[in-house]
C-alpha cells in the first residue's frame, strides 16, 4: 500500500495533492498511479476536510471543480480513520496527521514536498520520500 503525503498549513496542507491538481508534474503522475490501480494511495478524513479548505481559497477554481477533485479523491484514494496521535512533528503538528494516516494505513512509503516530513527520513519503519524520489523507486521496482 501506497501513502500520498502533504505539506504544512503554512504553505497549504496536503501541498502534493494540491500540486497535483494546480500544476501537474510529478505529484499528477503519482495521483494517475494511484488511479490506474498500480499503487493505493490513502489519505483520511482530517486530511480530505484540509485538502478541500485549500481547494476554497482563491486558485480561481469554482464550486463544481472543487466538488469534482474532492470527489475523484474520494473515489480513488483509501480513506483512513486514524486512532493514534503521535506528536513526532514540532515545527509543524499538523504534519502529524500525514504520520497517523499512514500509521492507520500499514503505508509502505509516505510521499511529502513538506520540509519537515522528508527530514525525518522515515518514521516507525515507513520511508517518507519527495515525489520524485518514490517515483523512481517505484519505476525500477
Amino acid at each position: 500500500m501506497r501513502f500520498f503525503g502533504n505539506g504544512s498549513t503554512s504553505r497549504g496542507l496536503s501541498n502534493v495533492l494540491i500540486s497535483d491538481i494546480l500544476f501537474g508534474g510529478k505529484p499528477r503522475e503519482i495521483l494517475r498511479h494511484g488511479s490506474s490501480g498500480k499503487i493505493t494511495n490513502v489519505t483520511s478524513t482530517p486530511l480530505m476536510k484540509k485538502i478541500e479548505d485549500v481547494l476554497r481559497r482563491p486558485f480561481g477554481l469554482g464550486e463544481a471543480q472543487v466538488y469534482g477533485i474532492i470527489r475523484l479523491f474520494r473515489d480513488t484514494f483509501s480513506i483512513v480513520s486514524p486512532e493514534r496521535d503521535p506528536s513526532v512533528v514540532t515545527a509543524d503538528p499538523d504534519d502529524n496527521r500525514i504520520l497517523e494516516a499512514a500509521s492507520a494505513a500499514g503505508a509502505d512509503d509516505i510521499i511529502s514536498g513538506d520540509t519537515h516530513l522528508p527530514d525525518l527520513a522515515e518514521w516507525n519503519g515507513i520511508p517518507v520520500l519527495t515525489p520524485d524520489t518514490f517515483l523512481q523507486k517505484f519505476l525500477s521496482a
